[in-house]
């Protein structure tokens, strides 16, 4: 159980992380800014806490089981993205995110 806990906050702080980076770019006028930006800082120290619960999970999980389970935030990713940002998510997208589901569903069933 620890293993899939560690799995499941890699995730979700992959997404937090991701979500910061893409904060930190909107908010700055360059490349340099960009870099420093403290939300893009922030944004790679949660990345490098995700990589190391990541490995934590890998100690007791397949990374057959693993590192597909990671697409979960290709999905809460665009989510937050249409919210945050009005990306869009329209049905190719949301047809894309179910297909992702699905295909999870099935490799995670017993």
């Amino acid at each position: 159980m620890l293993h899939y806990s560690a799995l499941g906050s890699a995730i979700l702080l992959g997404v937090v992380g991701q979500l910061l980076l893409k904060s930190g770019a909107e908010g700055a006028q360059n490349i340099v800014q960009q870099f420093l930006h403290p939300l893009t800082i922030a944004g790679f120290g949660i990345y490098v806490v995700s990589g190391l619960l990541y490995v934590v999970a890998l100690k007791g999980l397949p990374l057959s089981i693993a590192f597909p389970s990671v697409a979960v935030s290709y999905g809460l990713v665009a989510i937050a993205a249409h919210y945050l940002w009005n990306e869009p998510l329209g049905l190719q997208q949301v047809c894309g995110i179910a297909l992702l589901g699905v295909g999870l569903l099935v490799l995670h069933a017993r």
